[in-house]
């Protein structure tokens, strides 16, 4: 018996999840370039992804605006000019919201809508997906753009209800402003995000409490505005300029470091680190000085107290000093801000060591650590995302023979190039794990051309299916794992392992070999028939 209580199939070419610059990027492919009939679904009230959620106070991009964008479009590049070198969240939401409509794309965006299941079927082969309004999609293919960095990370604190104050998370930030001004603001955290809530939230606040478990590592912005002669000559030869951007390993416009520190004198390494500190990026500061900042000890740590001299310079107060000081190795992502340890040196902000006075929980007048009660009107949580796999598992997504996402990533997140898990065929992840680290807008965008080439490929092939093998998955896997193993960065407990996230499992999440490596992998893939991937059909059955 039909149930009439369902809702009808709409048959699609492909369904794109997520309406961010990996979303809008896939779609411009899908409609506008191979003609199919695509549609995006978004949980968000409008388009913009993580830019869309995250309107914190201070919130802004830590790569330069001219490489944090699309360049598929000269005229694009051209028309719109950023006005700083690290633009906010609005100009990014504007700017994103500009594309959406240069390019006709919302009339192929739902919004407001939450998938919760995509599953495989095997007879139609097609994915069935379903939202929990009940609205339902049969696509040839299923392509995510869900983000790194988008689902939320809430700690549970007891008495979090009894609290009299607002609690507020970075990652879900409300879209009317909320006043701080004048008001006690508590903040827990201080990755990237609790480092901008910091600066600008203590400029109004009565007082402001930094919940603080490890101290970082961060270096100044050197925000300042944009020549619109200088992004006018970036487009003159805008091809040839982000070519040379995604053969670098970070995607980032600055040139990278081809010497060791070790290999110069004590003064010349010095001068070095002071003129990074001066031209200001936390990026450019990691990967522009040196080569091997982020994979020998030794030179790792002449980085770092090169930093930690600066810290002492700014802070004079020698308790929040000694809290913000880090020790340990400069191996998170780096960080930059704007006058960040000057905020800490106001006398209207206080540093909690969490590790030493641990917060117990919630009470009607604010937060109780193992030190006391300290009252507050707000309390902002800036603890991060499940990063990675957290958007993943949170759908149902099943693949061939029932077999479940979240299951297969139980210890950690497996897919061939970021892109393909074996099991799940015509499912393509934009910026996927385990995936290149890099600044993603272009290499988004740069994976979103491959995968419209991969389809492309199947549709005048007449293949049905494209699907990762498991020896190619392991391998990439492999290649990952040795290649974090030559880094610092799997050193430390962070969220690129999961280690922020209690029982998950610690894996390595990222393809630390820089995306300039990482396009020869995939490039190599789609000139031998795209090696890696068992393709099915007319084509490979007449092969047969």
């Amino acid at each position: 018996m039909t149930d009439t209580t369902k809702k009808p199939v709409e048959k699609l070419d492909a369904l794109i999840l997520g309406a961010g610059f990996a979303g809008l990027a896939m779609l411009h492919k899908m409609q506008n370039k191979l003609g199919m009939k695509a549609r995006v679904l978004d949980k968000a009230g409008g388009v913009g992804g993580t830019w869309y959620w995250n309107r914190y106070p201070g919130a802004r991009s830590d790569t330069e605006s001219w490489v944090y964008c699309y360049s598929f479009d000269p005229a694009l590049y051209r028309e719109w000019k950023w006005t700083e070198r690290y633009p906010r969240q609005a100009e990014i939401l504007a700017y994103l919201e500009h594309v959406a409509d240069r390019f006709d794309l919302r009339r192929n965006i739902r919004l407001n809508a939450l998938v919760t299941s995509a599953h495989w079927n095997e007879r139609s082969q097609r994915w069935d997906i379903e939202t929990s309004d009940g609205d339902r999609f049969a696509a040839r293919y299923f392509i995510t753009g869900l983000g790194l960095l988008s689902a939320a990370n809430k700690p549970l604190f007891p008495g979090e209800e009894t609290f009299r104050g607002r609690v507020l998370h970075t990652g879900n930030w409300p879209t009317t402003p909320v006043d701080f001004t004048g008001k006690r603001v508590g903040v827990i955290g201080n990755g990237s995000t609790g480092v901008q809530v910091v600066v600008e939230t203590s400029k109004v606040a009565g007082h402001l409490v930094l919940f603080q478990r490890t101290p970082q590592y961060s270096v100044p912005a050197r925000n300042h505005p944009v020549d619109p002669a200088f992004l006018d000559g970036i487009a003159d030869n805008l091809e040839a300029y982000f070519d040379r951007v995604r053969r670098s390993a970070t995607v980032f416009a600055f040139e990278e470091a081809r010497q060791g520190a070790m290999e110069v004198s004590a003064d010349e390494r010095e001068a070095v680190y002071e003129k990074a500190w001066q031209d200001g990026g936390g990026f450019n500061f990691m990967f522009g000085t040196f080569s091997d900042i982020a994979t020998n000890r030794e030179s790792n740590a002449t980085a770092a107290d090169f930093i930690r001299r600066k810290i002492a310079a700014v802070i004079s107060d020698p308790e929040k000093r000694e809290i913000m000081t880090p020790t340990d190795l400069y191996a998170r992502r780096p960080l930059c801000d704007n006058h960040f340890y000057e905020a800490i040196d106001r006398e209207n902000v206080s540093v909690v060591d969490v590790r030493k006075a641990p917060i117990v929980g919630f009470t009607e007048n604010g937060i109780r650590t193992a030190d006391g009660e300290i009252a507050l009107d707000y309390v902002i949580f800036a603890t991060g995302f499940d990063a990675v796999t957290g958007n993943f598992v949170r759908i149902d997504i099943r693949g061939r023979d029932g077999l479940k996402l979240r299951d297969h990533w139980a210890q950690g997140p497996r897919a061939f190039l970021g892109l393909s898990a074996a099991g799940f065929p015509n499912m393509f992840s934009l910026y996927g794990p385990p995936g290149p680290f890099t600044n993603q807008p272009p290499a988004i965008e740069w994976q979103a051309e491959w995968v419209s080439e991969a389809i492309r490929y199947m549709e005048e092939h007449g293949l049905s299916t494209m699907e990762a093998t498991r020896e190619a998955e392991q391998g990439w896997l492999d290649e990952c794992i040795r290649i974090e193993a030559m880094t610092l960065f799997g050193k430390l407990d962070w969220w690129v392992s999961g280690a922020n996230i209690p029982g998950k499992a610690k894996a390595v999440s990222f393809y630390m070999g820089g995306f300039g490596a990482y396009m020869k992998h995939a490039e190599a893939c789609a000139e031998n028939g795209y090696s890696g991937y068992a393709l099915a059909g007319a084509q490979a059955a007449a092969a047969e």
